[in-house]
């Protein structure tokens, strides 16, 4: 019984011995590489388990830290339904994002990504934290979009994010804002107009961009542009789908389209 047992301790471990040869006979580039082949097939999970490949072997590789932070983050928001365990889920992946992406920034802080995918995983778990954590938040992620966007002029997600940060913060209408800051402290201005120009400005950069479009649509709405709002929607539904969150996206305009109904 004792020689069974030690034989199998030995071949489990003989197990392990033999990936993590395999592991490290590969360089971080090479596993960067499978996992962007991957993340091009709407493979997220996937990729994100190459990208953290790289790291075994490289733990300070730069890419492979900020696409390990945008793996978790796609992970978590490709999770459908409600419930305190799913939110549970989806809050300990934006925590990992947050992680691998300050690694990034630490790892090279002259560079947009690491700086974007920290205001993404910041602005992402603090949704699913109270009003407080919310208003605490709330200026780190904008300077850390800000950060993105001056360390590359041309990163359309970070337009796409100050646009978001901008409607959001314009949503928190004068008595809620007065009562907030009250209670949580002073509360950052954002105006419908910022966020329709940053917007504007993402999909000027990436015009086939699903979301560009659908969240453009979601500020006219508040703005009462409700012409140009469903225009928005409409061109969300005639545009090929080019990430894997992109199907989702679409039934979302179909929704707002059929909100707009009645509205001119």
């Amino acid at each position: 019984m004792n020689k069974r047992i030690v034989m199998i301790a030995f071949l489990l471990g003989l197990g392990v011995f033999l990936t993590s040869g395999l592991i490290l006979a590969q360089t971080a580039e090479e596993f960067i590489k499978s996992g962007d082949e991957f993340y091009a097939q709407w493979e997220d999970q996937k990729a994100l388990d190459e990208y953290l490949k790289a790291l075994q072997v490289e733990p300070q590789n730069y890419e492979a830290l900020w696409k390990a932070a945008r793996g978790y983050i796609d992970v978590a928001d490709l999770i459908t339904g409600k419930g305190k365990e799913l939110d549970k889920k989806r809050f300990e992946l934006y925590q990992n994002a947050e992680k691998y992406a300050q690694q990034a920034i630490t790892a090279n802080p002259n560079d947009t990504w690491g700086h974007f995918y920290l205001s993404a995983a910041l602005g992402k778990k603090v949704l699913l934290q109270g009003k407080k954590e919310q208003v605490e938040s709330s200026k780190k992620v904008k300077a850390e979009i800000e950060k993105a966007i001056a360390l590359d002029p041309n990163n359309d997600l970070a337009y796409h994010a100050l646009g978001r940060w901008h409607r959001r913060m314009a949503e928190i209408g004068g008595a809620k804002r007065a009562l907030g800051s009250l209670i949580y402290g002073s509360i950052p201005k954002g105006s419908f107009e910022e966020s329709e120009k940053w917007l504007k400005k993402a999909v000027e950069l990436k015009p086939d961009y699903i979301n560009h479009h659908l969240e453009l649509g979601r500020t006219y709405v508040a703005m009462d542009k409700f012409d140009k709002a469903a225009e928005e929607f409409k061109t969300c539904l005639e545009l090929p789908e080019t990430t894997s969150k992109d199907k989702s996206l679409k039934e979302e305009a179909k929704q707002e389209l059929a909100k707009l109904q009645g509205k001119s």
